[in-house]
């Protein structure tokens, strides 16, 4: 066997065991420290669960991730970078756990862990090309970076709405990266063994996470989004990803949701960061999808996104083009035909919904 797969086997097979068995931990030091979620229908029935779940998997996945560090990693200034921004973001999560923290010192926190890998770890956009166009930062690059890393954080942190959902979703990101790494042999790179070790950790967590979850990743899932952020920059340093395309596409379906999320509160009136019962995943259970099916739906509709990537990234454009194709008309039809922005829709998806709140 190819020595290369038998150490992605090793990598991921490892740090699965590892978060698989630091999940029951997780949940008893969850209670323990009272860090569980309660449903709460002050939240305008915002909660999809009917009973108290332990949060922190996602601590748990950054166990297994420091884990995977020590066995497999190599020491470097971008590493340590790496380590201190994720405890930073890891100690924000397990506060807002205990203890709900305001949106806006939560985002001092991801500030402050974005900082130290632009700064310290010296990890940059400094320049990009896409579509044959090639655009230089200059001065703006340090800026750009901690805005990236920033939005990728909250995107996933944002996607956490069911079970299974947001661990689905970065697997099938380190999934498609690992695939890239390898067909463009950038073995023993950091982005190589990163990918591998969140692959892993992030799958052993999903064990416990997929519906009927029995805890919750919990606002860690900040560190999810961060090394999904990171993981991207790292590319961005070599000739690996050639552009922001590749992992825009690759987490199509969560921007496009925290998209829709910022304009369907400007036109409300609402903060952009107020919780709401209308993302793309409560749009799907309004049609009267189950949970698990819709948690699927989305998976399906991410490794679509994830192919079109990997078909740019392999000069497959025609592929590609007709994946694009076929989910810019879904998307067209989902917009029209849900509440995913505003709140007109046609009136037998909202008798679907006055259903679904009755059921609740």
């Amino acid at each position: 066997m190819n020595p290369h797969i038998i150490e992605i086997l090793k990598i991921v097979g490892v740090t699965f065991l590892c978060s698989a068995l630091l999940m029951p931990l997780m949940k008893r030091v969850a209670h323990h420290i009272g860090a569980v979620d309660v449903p709460r229908n002050s939240e305008g029935n915002r909660h999809i669960h009917k009973r108290p779940i332990p949060k922190l998997g996602a601590l748990g996945i950054f166990l297994a991730f420091l884990f995977g560090y020590m066995l497999f990693g190599k020491h470097s200034i971008k590493m340590n970078s790496i380590l201190i921004g994720s405890f930073i973001i890891v100690l924000t999560g397990i506060i807002d756990d205990i203890n709900d923290l305001r949106a806006s010192r939560k985002l001092i926190g991801q500030i402050a862990a974005a900082c130290v890998i632009v700064f310290y770890g010296k990890i940059i956009i400094t320049d990009i090309s896409v579509f044959g166009l090639y655009l230089e930062f200059g001065w703006f690059s340090e800026i750009l970076t901690i805005l990236f890393i920033v939005a990728c954080t909250n995107i996933i942190n944002l996607t956490d709405g069911l079970d299974g959902l947001s661990g689905g979703v970065t697997a099938i990101f380190y999934i498609t990266t690992g695939i890239i790494c390898y067909y463009q042999a950038r073995f023993n790179t950091l982005e190589f063994t990163l990918t591998f070790i969140m692959l892993g950790s992030t799958l052993g967590f999903l064990l416990h996470n997929f519906y009927p979850a029995k805890i919750f990743a919990g606002d860690c899932t900040q560190f999810m989004g961060f090394m999904v952020a990171v993981i991207s920059l790292l590319g961005f340093k070599g000739t690996a990803f050639s552009s922001l395309f590749v992992p825009i596409m690759i987490l199509g379906l969560p921007i496009l949701d925290t998209l829709f999320a910022i304009i369907r509160r400007s036109l409300r009136g609402q903060p952009i960061f107020s919780p709401d019962k209308d993302h793309f995943h409560h749009q799907l259970l309004g049609m009267n999808f189950s949970q698990r099916t819709t948690v699927l739906i989305i998976y399906g509709i991410n490794i679509l996104f994830a192919l079109t990537s990997i078909f740019y990234v392999l000069q497959i454009s025609e592929s590609a083009k007709f994946i694009y194709v076929i989910l810019t008309i879904l998307l067209i039809w989902f917009v029209c035909y849900t509440n995913i922005i505003t709140d007109k829709k046609p009136p037998k998806l909202k008798e679907i919904k006055k259903r679904l709140v009755k059921k609740d």
